[in-house]
């Protein structure tokens, strides 16, 4: 099963990589809500909190890179942001 998590692990964190590739390119960032960003980054925290608790160093690694990921997106959200946009 340990394969299974680490393969699971890899794709669901792998997946961000189109997205902050495009939005690195585009600058564009605005259609991606700051709820949804803060959302996921709390489960994804949640996650991480639960793999060390329970000492599986796949969910802590994969979720650590998510939380990256989630984290890289949010600065060019900010970063990017254009004047009209709100934060909100």
């Amino acid at each position: 099963m340990s394969v299974l998590g680490v393969l699971a692990g890899i794709l669901t964190t792998g997946c961000w990589l189109p997205q902050l590739v495009r939005s690195w390119r585009t600058r564009s960032v605005g259609d991606i809500s700051w709820v949804y960003l803060l959302a996921l980054a709390a489960g994804v925290l949640l996650w991480v909190v639960y793999g060390a608790s329970q000492g599986d160093l796949p969910i802590v690694l994969t979720n650590a890179a998510t939380g990256a990921a989630l984290i890289t997106l949010a600065v060019m959200k900010a970063r990017y942001r254009r004047p009209e946009e709100s934060p909100a």
